[in-house]
């Protein structure tokens, strides 16, 4: 079907938006952001697992460097994963997800330092665009009434600056294996790392609690389900198109957060947040032409 691509990308993105507030739900139940971030990337690994599983022969592949990239991505993911929910705590959901797709900034600041892009207006026009985003929606222009935590803001920010690592690592792996393995790998040392950082009492607590089902929720609609929707639908839709599919996240969080939770925001920061998406999207389908 024509659409069919387009339709995947968006599932995934409605998916990610709403994994955020089931994260916020479980975080005011008590739960540690850092465990639920491991639940979330252990339930998509055995999801990827499977899907690998079903042609292993075809699907496996096996080089050093894909495996570099994979764990490189793999880290990236944990960094995404736990520090947006860290932001989530610390200020809202809405805040979070936005701050954390200034990921393709990160993406371009990084290419001018490897020199793998050449800078420009246009590039630095948008640099500074974001920039301004964040300082309305922090509320950073009037530091004795700051809206949003630094803790919140950081997080936030570290979420698009690990996505951004992911972004890099997952495109490397790409051009040596196929994205069931590359997922596997990925979301295996993301486990990994994770399991280390986590606390293994509160690890253990979760298996025999009643909020079990919402782990497994988050991971389904958080990784596992939605981030195969995603890589089957990328390839049948065009860059420019999925770029702009994929804001429907952070759009779908704040209405979560907003509708669901009773968050609110101010009229300078949705400001901000307008002006983020908007700048966003634009450099994303600019650097697909």
């Amino acid at each position: 079907m024509r659409y069919a691509g387009v339709g995947l990308v968006m599932l995934a993105a409605i998916g990610w938006g709403i994994s955020g507030g089931i994260a916020d739900i479980l975080m005011e139940k008590g739960w540690d952001p850092v465990v639920i971030s491991f639940y979330r990337g252990a339930v998509g690994f055995i999801c990827f697992l499977a899907w690998l599983l079903t042609n292993v022969k075809q699907n496996w592949t096996f080089s050093r460097r894909l495996y570099l990239w994979a764990t490189l991505a793999g880290l990236g993911v944990a960094g995404n994963f736990t520090s947006y929910f860290l932001s989530i705590e610390a200020s809202s959901i809405a805040v979070a997800a936005t701050l954390m797709y200034t990921a393709p900034v990160f993406v371009l600041l990084i290419s001018f330092l490897l020199g793998i892009e050449r800078s420009n207006w246009f590039k630095w026009g948008c640099i500074i665009s974001v920039l301004l985003g964040i300082i309305l929606l922090t509320g950073a222009y009037n530091p004795a009434s700051v809206s949003v935590s630094f803790l919140g803001a950081a997080g936030g920010l570290g979420a698009g600056l690990s996505y951004a690592l992911f972004i890099f690592g997952f495109k490397k792996a790409a051009l040596l294996g196929k994205p069931q393995t590359i997922s596997t790998i990925a979301f295996f040392s993301f486990c990994v790392i994770l399991f280390l950082l986590s606390d293994r009492n509160e690890i253990a607590d979760v298996l025999t609690s009643s909020d079990i089902g919402w782990f497994i929720l988050l991971g389904l609609v958080g990784a596992g389900i939605s981030f195969i929707f995603y890589v089957i639908g990328i390839r049948k839709t065009a860059p420019s198109t999925a770029s702009m599919v994929a804001m429907i996240e952070p759009v779908t969080a704040s209405l979560f957060g907003a509708l669901i939770l009773g968050d609110s925001l101010g009229a300078v920061q949705f400001l901000g947040i307008v002006l983020i998406l908007f700048t966003i999207t634009f450099l994303s389908v600019k650097q697909s032409d």
